[in-house]
């Protein structure tokens, strides 16, 4: 184990030789900050590490959910160390990172107790979204302010809004207020709910997911590049579709220099979320609890992957059936379909299940399902925020679902 200074800050690390000043192994205590060394393009700047594999492996993928699967030793780690990964207190700080000094300055994440929280776009989802945040956001959220281009519809939100409030406690809720575009930025959470257009119900279009890609796309990079102009420190989410390659077309260009390069001064990977998961989570408790069959879902179930293609249900980590979980899978990604067929498009659950139940549960520093940075993917899994950073659920995963689990990321990776 060797041990470097910075600044006042003490780090530990496995990595001899590193450009920075030896330090003695501290007589009390151990450093919650750990130095690691990995392609700053693919790999997250920083991170909670969970297990020790973590802060050996050369590059991070999907073993990470699994990491006896990572292919590397488990690294021989000083009690003190073993006990701070333990209790989740531990840092990982990619030292290739261009800015990876300032990751070590302040909390993993810039997120008050209250917070300011911004949302782009007040249509079908942004206005549900709206509408369950402000009924169940008080403790943790402070105001939101929305901007849409059409200054009516933001008129309508904030006057509708702010006539909901229960009888004598009227600031039990989170106001809700008109944003400019130009201060989109000036908050906790940036939400972004916009989009250039929905496929049309009866239209024909099976992945419609996918078939949003082209038209949103250009959307989110450019307020990507606004983030990083702003020097943005919090979340960025991103609930329009497709979530998952959306996230990685904002990191992409928001750490694009003059010369087309990325330079690493935009966003971190790990400020970057999709949420669209947690509607698929829900949907396959909606069937477990329709089908005894699936009934084991609801005891230890979880769902991975995609907001479409490529979804991964596991009817059970303890009890896993491939064919069961094929076949709940199906269920699951179809469940828009069936909405549409009755002539509806199937917003609702989605922004209340993936977008403001998670995000919800995200300020609160619990589990919850969203896309997160994984080896240059934004890939569904359970995750949560904590102090020493973002923190990915690993598991003991049955052969066949880790398989289906590299598909998937075989299939993302292709995408963008």
């Amino acid at each position: 184990m060797y041990y470097y200074r910075h600044g006042e800050v003490i780090f530990a690390s496995l990595l001899p030789d590193l450009p920075l000043e030896p330090a003695k192994r501290p007589s009390a205590g151990t450093p919650s900050l750990f130095l690691i060394d990995r392609d700053p393009i693919r790999s997250r700047s920083s991170f909670c590490v969970s297990d020790p594999r973590q802060l050996t492996a050369e590059t991070e993928d999907v073993t990470w959910l699994d990491p006896s699967r990572m292919g590397v030793p488990v690294p021989s780690l000083p009690k003190r160390l073993q006990h701070t990964i333990d209790a989740r207190l531990l840092r990982a700080v990619n030292i290739r990172h261009p800015r990876w000094a300032d990751f070590t300055k302040a909390p993993a994440m810039h997120l008050p107790s209250r917070l300011r929280v911004n949302l782009l776009a007040v249509g079908d989802v942004g206005s549900t979204l709206l509408t369950a945040l402000k009924l169940l956001g008080g403790d943790c959220i402070e105001s939101i302010g929305i901007c849409d281009l059409n200054q009516k519809t933001v008129a309508r939100w904030v006057t509708e809004m702010e006539q909901v409030s229960w009888p004598w406690d009227y600031d039990a809720l989170p106001a809700v207020e008109p944003v400019a575009a130009g201060d989109l930025f000036r908050c906790d959470v940036f939400l972004f709910a916009a989009t250039r257009g929905v496929p049309p119900v009866g239209g024909g279009v099976r992945d419609v997911r996918m078939a949003q890609f082209g038209a949103n796309r250009p959307l989110v990079e450019n307020y990507a590049r606004q983030a990083r102009q702003a020097g943005f420190r919090g979340l960025f989410i991103v609930l329009s579709d497709p979530v998952d390659p959306l996230c990685k077309a904002a990191y992409l260009a928001s750490n694009q220099g003059p010369d087309g390069q990325w330079d690493g001064q935009g966003l971190r990977a790990e400020q970057i979320q999709g949420f669209g998961l947690g509607v698929m989570n829900a949907r396959a408790a909606y069937f477990a609890k329709q089908d005894p069959r699936f009934r084991s879902f609801l005891l230890d179930g979880r769902s991975y992957g995609p907001h479409g293609q490529g979804l991964v249900i596991a009817n059970s980590l303890s009890h896993y059936d491939d064919g069961l979980s094929r076949e709940l899978t199906e269920l699951v990604a179809t469940a828009n379909l069936r909405i549409r067929e009755l002539g509806f498009k199937p917003y609702v659950a989605p922004a209340i299940s993936s977008g403001a139940m998670q995000l919800l549960l995200t300020l609160r520093r619990s589990w919850h399902c969203s896309s997160v940075a994984l080896g240059g993917i934004w890939f569904g899994v359970r995750n949560r925020l904590t102090a020493a950073g973002l923190e990915i659920e690993t598991a003991s995963l049955p052969t066949p679902l880790f398989e289906r689990l590299r598909e998937t990321q075989t299939l993302l990776r292709e995408i963008i």
